[in-house]
């Protein structure tokens, strides 16, 4: 009797799945921010009702740091990181973007919750976006992972796309978290 064993970290690893999905989170998170800083934008010109500050100085002020600070991690995938796909063709590609996934959004969960104190109202309202994030990170996106990994065989559409389809499923479900 023989017995074969597959190692999940040999052979099959690789660093550009790991570097994709940190990049997938960099992006959801910088695309998250720049979405508060439009609506800190529109409060600030008085058009949303629901205001943050507490005048329109403020508030422009808030929107300016959000949107240069989305727009520095926005760049960071693409100065640092540069690989834009998601390979998810066999069992244990899907497996190491699940645990991949799992364990960037609980390490980021866990970072923003120890260097981020609530006392500030804006950055208060960063926490909640990236409790979002992470929470979309552990619910939605494996699950959108294993259904990708499973329709792909039959739609060749979701392998030439995976990553977009991944990113944009990722920033909508974190819009249901916050």
């Amino acid at each position: 009797m023989q017995f074969q064993t597959n190692n999940l970290g040999r052979g099959d690893f690789s660093k550009s799945q790991v570097t994709s999905i940190i990049s997938l989170y960099i992006f959801t998170f910088g695309t998250l921010l720049l979405g508060l800083s439009a609506y800190l934008f529109f409060e600030a010109t008085g058009l949303v009702s629901l205001t943050l500050s507490n005048w329109s100085g403020q508030g422009f002020f808030w929107s300016m740091i959000t949107l240069f600070l989305s727009i520095f991690l926005l760049f960071i995938p693409i100065e640092f990181f540069g690989s834009y796909n998601i390979m998810n063709r066999a069992f244990k590609e899907l497996l190491i973007n699940i645990v991949t996934v799992i364990i960037v959004s609980l390490f980021s969960l866990f970072i923003f919750q120890m260097l981020l104190n609530g006392e500030n109202l804006f950055i208060n309202e960063y926490l909640k976006l990236a409790r979002a994030a992470s929470f979309s990170g552990f619910i939605t996106v494996p699950l959108v992972l294993f259904l990708m990994h499973n329709l792909s065989k039959k739609i060749s559409f979701l392998n030439n796309y995976a990553y977009s389809i991944v990113l944009l499923i990722w920033v909508l479900s974190s819009q249901l978290f916050i």
